[in-house]
Formats: structure tokens, sequence, C-alpha cells
């Protein structure tokens, strides 16, 4: 991450959006490819500031039409893209006054299902979502030309079975709901605040199946837990969503679909991050015993 490209930056945001020089920049959450800071001027006034490298470039988009189809989002007022870096200057919502419940994750689904397609974003449909295995085979196959992940015989052979079963379990992917989903749907991206709540971290969002929001709500920290998602589906369903969210897919009952799917696309990008955004071989083992347990899930779940 270029530090100097990042303050140069912030200087041009804030010019843009005819904010003074900041006087103070506090560091919320850094990492490799992305971060958020909240920078304070000499009136007491604050915004967010969040930088990203690619392939998280195209966030202010995704907020655009987020807002344009109804979603609350933090207020955008000013973004930059300049060599493959990502600046937005947004609205401070503050600290939230409570952590959302799983009424409010079933009430921002509702929401964001209504916006419908974003075509201008990735789109994630039965075909597309068949190939994830053929992609994390592609990925594990560079990162082994490279002399790494040599001793993972269990995961290609996981990766291989998913191969042999994507294209039946991959039908029904454009049941409804179909259309925008946020990709990051967890408790901690929907800021409950005194106004109201605002959906955050919109850099992944892409058009697809909206169970795999659905699934992604109760994190993957856990052991998945098809009853639990179950459950969620049918509230879901109960307040307003479309019945076809309860379907049968590719075979499988909703809840084991969308899980399974979610934890073949977590296993796709998360050997895309260690070949291609992040590739440091230091951060190998972290990874490869995540892609170990969703692969397990994975197959579980999806019963091949």
């Amino acid at each position: 991450m270029d530090r100097n490209l990042v303050t140069a930056l912030v200087a041009d945001l804030c010019e843009r959006a005819d904010y003074p020089k900041p006087t103070e920049r506090e560091e919320v959450r850094v990492w490799s490819l992305s971060g958020v800071e909240r920078i304070r001027f000499f009136d007491g006034r604050s915004l967010i500031f969040k930088f990203a490298a690619e392939p998280f470039t195209d966030e202010h988009r995704a907020l655009d039409f987020a807002r344009a189809h109804g979603i609350p989002v933090p207020q955008l007022y000013a973004a930059i893209q300049r060599d493959h870096m990502l600046g937005m200057l947004m609205e401070d919502l503050g600290t939230p006054i409570r952590e959302a419940t799983d009424r409010d994750g079933v009430h921002a689904a509702l929401v964001i299902h209504a916006a419908g397609r974003a075509g201008t974003m990735p789109q994630l449909d039965q075909h597309t979502l068949s190939r994830l295995p053929n992609l994390a085979a592609s990925h594990l196959k560079r990162l082994q030309e490279q002399g790494r992940w040599l001793d993972v015989g269990d995961v290609a052979e996981g990766i291989s079975i998913l191969q042999e079963a994507a294209s039946s379990r991959a039908v029904g992917a454009e049941l409804a709901p179909f259309g925008l989903v946020h990709s990051e749907f967890h408790p901690t991206s929907l800021h409950v605040g005194a106004g109201g709540w605002r959906l955050l971290d919109f850099a992944r969002a892409f058009t697809g199946p909206g169970l795999l929001d659905l699934a992604s709500w109760h994190g993957t920290i856990d052991a998945a837990d098809p009853d639990r998602l179950r459950g969620f589906l049918e509230t879901y369903v109960a307040a307003g969503g479309n019945e076809n969210t309860l379907a049968k897919r590719g075979g499988l009952a909703a809840e084991a679909w969308a899980l399974g799917w979610h934890r073949v696309w977590a296993i796709e990008w998360f050997l895309e991050q260690s070949v291609r955004w992040i590739n440091n071989p230091e951060s190998d083992l972290v990874y490869i015993v995540a892609i170990r347990r969703h692969l397990d899930e994975a197959t579980r779940l999806m019963e091949v």
C-alpha cells in the first residue's frame, strides 16, 4: 500500500468535497488491501476516509447503485480512482447504538434484494457459479507452479470432487431472490444508529443468488448450521421475501445449497487472494487451514 498515495488522496478528496485540510487522521481498520480512517477538522467535524487497492476499487459505484435503489448507505461526498487505488470520503456514522440482530438482517436483506439486478456489476449466474471450482483449481495450479501449496493433496482432491458436482448442484441459482448481492452481509456491516440503519462495505457486491447473502449473515467462524439458516430463511419469507427462497435447488434443500455454495465461493476467493491479490507465502498456512475447513463443509453440505 503506497502511503504517499493514500495521503495525497485524503488531500484531494477534501478539496473536491470543499473541506479544509484535516487536523487529525485516526486509523479505524487497516489491512493490506484497504483501510478506514476517521479524519477530523479544526471545527470539530469528522468524516470517514476509506481507501482500497484492486480488486476493491469499484465500491463507490456500488454505493451509488445502492442509494439509487433505496438501500440506506452512508453519504458519499467524493470519490477518486488513481493508480489502481480508490479513495472515498463518506459520512461519519459514529458509534452504533447496538449490535444488529437477526431481525435487522432480515429487514436489510429484503431491501437489498428489492434492488434487483445491478447490470454494471459482475454477475454470478448458474453458469458462472458452476465454474467456481474450476477457478479454484486454476488458482491452486498457479500456486504450485510457484513452488507453494505442494503438500495439499486433500485440497486438490476436494476441489476435484466439487468440480464434478458443480454443474448439477448449481441448478436453481437464478431462482428468486436473484439480483444485488452485498457479499459481506454480516451484522458488523449493518450500522444501527440513532437515525436508523446503514449498510456498509459494498466493495465486493455483485449480481447473483440472494441466498448467498442470507447464508453469510451468521459468518463462517462457527460450523455451518443448516437448521439455523433454515429458520432465518423462513423468517425472511414470512417478512415478505420471495417464496422461492425456500425452494430446493440443485437437488438440495435451500439452506444446504446456500451454505454449500457460499463456502465454495469463499474457497475460490481465498485461493485468488493467495495467488493474486495478497500473494504472500507467509500467509499460506492461514489460508490452507481456512480452505480445508470450508472444503469439508462444502462437500458435506452439497452431499458429494
